[in-house]
């Protein structure tokens, strides 16, 4: 096990991971499990909003729906597809249990980090909002320090996970089902990033709130048929989940199976990695929402990782339980052997789930979807490290510069073996997660003032609190 690995390990089970679920608790019990007994508000909040377009907001800032598009941008990715069929590979079916868990308390978590993220921000060069971790650090803890902490390795994390890795997952896939050139396939997608990203936030925000909901759309369509495909496996597929996921021993014979503490650290992460929630780098772009109180934008944080975790991700795992392509004892002994890798897993996996209604069609269906997933990862994460390289410095003199070396970077990690990158961009999110966690913590109580003045209040669009970071 090399060094890299073994300080991803240290950092991320169980400090990081038990801070997460700890943390998502901690919210959902201040808030009385709003996220279970405030669902008619929060669903009516976001879903609603969108059903009633004389309501929807013109300013300045992101709509919403592009600010909810862009986030889902990032969290989306290959992870929801590939990483979900990792976590079972790795865990077993009980895993997909734990990422439920993870994701319901989570979505407390995403709440908050949400509503600080409007709650201090500030108007932005482009007559915007922006904020962020950073921003509620500085404005809300008066720690800058920690805040400067937090914008480094966000910077850093943009460009290994968020850039190297999600370029190569594209080149990878597209070689793999069309026999495309790595090269050539990494210059188009420079290419096309750059003609979004170099429009900054306003331009993300746009193609975002088009490509997110049809890319998810395009993926659950797939995912469903598959599911109702197999009907009759899902009860056995939900059995495996819920007994697995309690599962103190081997659950198959001799040495091979899953235990209890597998599915739980691979379920638990998957659920972190798929909705950042806690993480600090969605609450970002929120933070560019027109909004009038900061409690409504916590209401899309919940309903983002309901959607992200809680809906993309089971589909793509009950896909893989119900197709029966998933034999835990072939897995196993896989794993044993040294034989496999997270990559080869995930795709080989769902590939496998969907060419089982799909034919020979499945393997370019995933392919596509995979594509578009890691694309829109891409168009999420340059803007993240732009925030974080912005007030790091001080200055917003290096974006361009900023936003050169990250289409560049799309290419170096197109034809790149990008192995040590995945556990650099794990070390630099458990470091970005650190400080987030802390303030998070320390604020919760004004967040939970916040709330509770907006859902007692019976004019939801109130301004009774100012929307700028200047408090």
């Amino acid at each position: 096990m090399s060094f890299l690995e073994r300080l991803g390990n240290w950092i991320w089970d169980p400090w990081l991971l038990g801070g997460f679920l700890l943390l998502g608790l901690w919210c959902s019990v201040r808030s009385g499990f709003f996220q279970l007994f405030g669902w008619r508000l929060w669903l009516g909040t976001t879903v609603g909003s969108l059903l009633r377009p004389k309501n929807r907001r013109k300013g300045r800032g992101l709509t919403q729906l592009q600010a909810l598009s862009t986030a889902l941008a990032s969290t989306i990715g290959t992870g929801s597809i590939a990483g979900v069929a990792t976590a079972i590979f790795y865990g077993g079916p009980g895993a997909v249990f734990w990422m439920w868990i993870s994701a319901f308390l989570g979505m407390m978590t995403g709440c908050v980090e949400k509503l600080l993220s409007v709650r201090y921000r500030c108007r932005s060069q482009e007559c915007g909002w922006e904020g962020g971790p950073m921003v509620y650090m500085t404005q809300g803890l008066g720690l800058r320090p920690l805040a400067l902490v937090f914008s480094l390795f966000c910077v850093t994390a943009s460009i290994g996970g968020g850039d190297l890795v999600q370029a190569n997952s594209i080149a990878a896939v597209l070689e793999h089902a069309f026999g495309w050139d790595r090269l050539a396939v990494g210059v188009v997608t420079a290419l096309l990033t750059g003609g979004v990203i170099l429009g900054g936030i306003g331009r993300i925000g746009r193609v975002s709130e088009r490509l997110v909901p049809a890319m998810a759309f395009l993926f659950l369509v797939g995912g469903c048929t598959v599911i109702l495909y197999h009907a009759e496996a899902l009860p056995q597929a939900l059995s495996a989940i819920f007994t697995g996921a309690f599962t103190p021993k081997a659950a198959a014979g001799g040495g091979l199976g899953y235990g209890m503490a597998a599915a739980m650290r691979y379920g638990v992460a998957r659920g972190v990695f798929t909705n950042e929630a806690g993480l600090g780098s969605s609450a970002m772009a929120h933070a560019a929402a027109e909004v009038d109180h900061p409690a409504e934008e916590g209401m899309w944080g919940i309903f983002e990782v309901f959607v992200s975790t809680g809906v993309v991700c089971t589909v793509t795992a009950l896909a893989i339980l119900t197709s029966g392509v998933y034999d835990v004892r072939n897995a196993l002994a896989a794993l044993q052997a040294g034989t496999v890798e997270d990559t080869m897993v995930g795709a080989s996996l769902s590939v496998a789930a969907f060419s089982t209604v799909m034919g020979r069609w499945g393997g370019p269906f995933v392919a596509v979807c995979l594509l578009l997933f890691a694309f829109s990862s891409l168009l999420g994460w340059s803007y993240y490290g732009e925030r974080g390289l912005s007030f790091l410095t001080g200055t917003r003199r290096w974006t361009g510069l900023y936003r050169l070396c990250f289409l560049g970077f799309i290419v170096v990690g197109s034809v790149s073996d990008v192995g040590a990158v995945w556990q650099v961009a794990d070390i630099c999110n458990g470091m970005m997660a650190l400080p987030n966690l802390a303030a998070l913590l320390l604020l919760s109580p004004e967040a939970f003032r916040l709330l509770k003045m907006w859902a007692q209040t019976g004019e939801r669009g109130s301004t009774a609190v100012p929307r700028t970071s200047s408090l």
